[in-house]
């Protein structure tokens, strides 16, 4: 469980407690329509002696508990959540937050099991929750609000939105809840949060909308509900319904000094949620656009300096060699102002409309460069994590080659991590986000921080190039893996070994 701490505060996404054997370990991790609630189960936002009985009579018999089983090595090694927690990390030491404590990781010869809430939202047994619950599993167990135990199957995951479906299948129908409206949700809107935190059982807390459009950098959708309502670990992926009991969000993460709720709880909106899911019930994965761009914002100096009439748009700080972006042109210093016919106004509107986009459409994409405007057409790529994660769970060969694992979790070198590091925009890798202490990248002397530069003498610029790399020596059946790395102003070439990966 990773505590980030700010100013006595910390963030933290919400995720299922961690168990080893009997003992259970905090792990701070933060469309189909289904039937509506029944009528006159309605808490109007109103009066503060409003009774939320009748909305959790409608909605409690809907919300489950699950249960993963991971191996331990794959918890401790997992890139995915290992990157997001590396995300949450430097978005806070960006602003005075000293490194996190992680708690100790299993030893790779036990399993692990992480607990977690999800809701249904079909009588036939579709399930929703976050994905970091399901991350990793070899198993999902679900049980029922009426103390139902059924075997779980994942049917899709979508990483970048933190959302996956799993699906149970009952001798019944099922009781379901029905998505709302997030978009209509205002400042102090009441709001219930369901799930079952710390594995007590199902609890019910009330609370408030506190914010809207919360940002915590950990991926292009973030654009979280912020919530005074007490959730707590294993609330992840439980419903957070309105005054009618419908669904309006999804609990996801917190902020907290010590894991427990301090009152500052995040839930991705409804809005968002329910279309991705309807789209991993379809198909079982979201292939993402991906451009291959390093942006920033434009600031009013730099609007000043690069002729702009207003500081709007993401400037372009790199553009990542034979991405979609460098095919199609895009420069370093370019400034994006739109896709398509939709305005850039920020990086993240960016990030989200190109995430938005399927891989192989073909978008014009409006730049500023030297004082005029010019449309390039770019070909989007993609990306397969949730094909992967999906993948994984069903035991099947992962997209990317697999291979021993050198005991490393690896994240992308973002604009931000490449400014806190003091890193020149030449410089081209991996972070190395953490290390496990008994794997052999340990014993060759890597250290979480260094920048992976190439992999047996090929650059890498990003992890799953670095994981694709590393796979590929492996295949070949090479002893170890060459891996020239940067640490301070220093490069060195480190070699580890495979065989007792």
């Amino acid at each position: 469980m990773t505590h980030i701490i700010k100013r006595r505060r910390s963030a933290a996404l919400l995720g299922a407690a961690i168990i080893a054997g009997a003992v259970s370990i905090p792990l701070i991790y933060q469309t189909s329509s289904a039937s509506a609630a029944p009528a006159g189960a309605t808490v109007t936002n109103a009066g503060t002696d409003s009774s939320f009985a009748s909305v959790v009579d409608a909605d409690k018999p809907a919300v489950v508990t699950i249960v993963t089983t991971m191996k331990a090595q794959d918890q401790a090694e997992d890139g995915d959540s290992s990157q997001m927690q590396e995300q949450f990390k430097q978005f806070f030491e960006q602003q005075g937050i000293p490194g996190p404590r992680q708690a100790p990781a299993p030893k790779s010869d036990e399993r692990a099991q992480a607990l977690g809430s999800g809701f249904i939202v079909s009588p036939d047994g579709y399930i929703v929750t976050n994905n970091h619950v399901i991350a990793n599993a070899t198993e999902i167990k679900v049980t029922l609000d009426d103390g139902t135990e059924l075997a779980g199957k994942l049917i899709g995951a979508d990483p970048k939105a933190d959302l996956a479906v799993v699906k149970v299948d009952a001798k019944k129908p099922l009781p379901t809840v029905a998505w709302g409206d997030s978009e209509k949700l205002r400042l102090g809107d009441r709001v219930l949060a369901i799930g079952n935190p710390f594995g007590i059982g199902t609890t019910v807390t009330a609370g408030i909308v506190s914010a809207r459009g919360r940002d915590l950098h950990s991926g292009p959708y973030d654009d979280f509900i912020q919530i005074d309502a007490p959730i707590n670990h294993g609330n992840s992926g439980g419903p957070l319904v309105d005054g009618e009991g419908k669904v309006v969000g999804i609990n996801t993460a917190i902020y907290s000094p010590n894991g427990g709720s301090v009152g500052v709880g995040f839930a991705i909106p409804a809005d968002q949620a329910k279309t991705i899911v309807a789209k991993l019930q379809k198909d079982g994965s979201i292939d993402h656009g991906y451009l291959g761009v390093q942006i920033q914002p434009v600031t009013q100096d730099v609007a000043d300096a690069l002729g702009l009439a207003k500081p709007a748009g993401a400037l372009v700080a790199d553009v990542t060699k034979d991405s979609p972006a460098a095919h199609a042109g895009l420069k370093q210093g370019d400034t994006i102002t739109a896709v398509g016919d939709k305005p850039v106004s920020t990086p993240k509107d960016l990030s989200r409309l190109v995430a938005d986009l399927s891989p192989g459409d073909k978008e014009a994409i409006t730049v500023w460069r030297e004082g005029k405007s010019i449309n390039l057409k770019v070909a989007i790529g993609g990306n397969d994590d949730g094909k992967q994660e999906l993948a994984a769970f069903n035991g099947a060969e992962k997209a990317e080659p697999a291979g021993p694992r050198i005991g490393v979790a690896l994240a992308d070198l973002t604009p931000d991590v490449r400014e806190r590091m003091g890193l020149p925009h030449d410089v081209e890798g991996v972070v190395v986000a953490n290390v496990s202490p008994d794997k052999p990248a340990a014993e060759a002397g890597l250290k979480a921080g260094d920048i992976i530069l190439s992999v047996n003498a090929e650059t890498v610029h990003d992890a799953s190039e670095a994981k694709k790399a590393v796979a590929a020596v492996a295949k070949a059946e090479k002893k170890s893996v060459l891996l020239l790395i940067q640490r301070g102003n220093n490069k060195t070439f480190v070699a580890v070994p495979f065989a007792a990966a």
